[in-house]
């Protein structure tokens, strides 16, 4: 992955994806769910559903799990991208030019922008078919708040640093298609070993004291060495 600035930060990365897609807690007819109050989803695989989509964050190349968000039902991602993005920033986990991958279904050419512009990171999300390059450059332009700063000339080169990094990744994300694949593991860990893909738990409360011991018990397996991609599939099937 592409490095930060030299002066604005630790260079750190990181991979965000969506386990299960969802955390199926039961699945039930769409008429039966209506009368029930809890929140329900849909998945293609899954059919109708209650359960929660989790959001885990993952530093590479360590492979650590960092953060997890979880919301009701399956909000679709797009409307989950700035809540995340803001989260991280208020955690203080992402930092001013990290790399941030993230699934494609939050493709879009104003996300890109908003990564850089808004949030100060370069958010790789794999292009699709008919992506275009030069209308992704175009879309690009300073944030009015730089031009308060004392140095504003600093800041315009940050941003342009970011931008440059960006098109590197999208014109070569090929070849970050084995680093992902790591991830993928990680999360299969998390959703067969440690069975965050079927849950008995209904409530917001009880749902995330569930998967903070089971993200935990990821991260201990990660610290221990077992982070090889034939290490981690073996303990995924096991």
């Amino acid at each position: 992955m592409c490095q930060k600035g030299k002066k604005q930060g630790a260079n750190r990365r990181f991979y965000r994806r969506v386990v299960g897609p969802e955390l199926v807690q039961e699945k039930d007819k769409k008429a039966d769910l209506e009368e029930k109050e809890f929140k329900w989803g849909y998945s293609s695989s899954k059919g109708y559903y209650i359960g929660y989509k989790l959001t885990m964050v993952i530093e590479y190349p360590s492979l650590m799990p960092v953060a997890f968000l979880h919301h009701q039902g399956s909000p679709s991602d797009a409307n989950l991208y700035e809540e995340i993005l803001e989260e991280l920033k208020r955690r203080r986990i992402d930092r001013n030019g990290d790399t941030i991958i993230f699934d494609k279904g939050y493709y879009g050419y104003k996300n890109y922008t908003m990564g850089i512009s808004r949030f100060k990171v370069i958010l790789s999300i794999f292009p699709r078919k008919d992506f275009k390059i030069e209308k992704l450059d175009g879309m690009f332009s300073y944030p009015l708040s730089i031009f308060n700063l004392s140095n504003p000339e600093k800041e315009k080169e940050f941003y342009k640093g970011l931008v440059k990094s960006l098109k590197v990744i999208l014109e070569n994300w090929e070849k970050y298609k084995p680093i992902r694949g790591m991830v993928e593991d990680i999360f299969k860990l998390a959703k067969n070993t440690f069975s965050l893909n079927n849950l008995h738990r209904y409530t917001k409360r009880s749902v995330k004291k569930f998967v903070c011991l089971h993200v935990l018990l990821v991260g201990i397996v990660v610290s221990l060495g077992i982070n090889s991609k034939e290490e981690l599939q073996k303990i995924a099937e096991w």
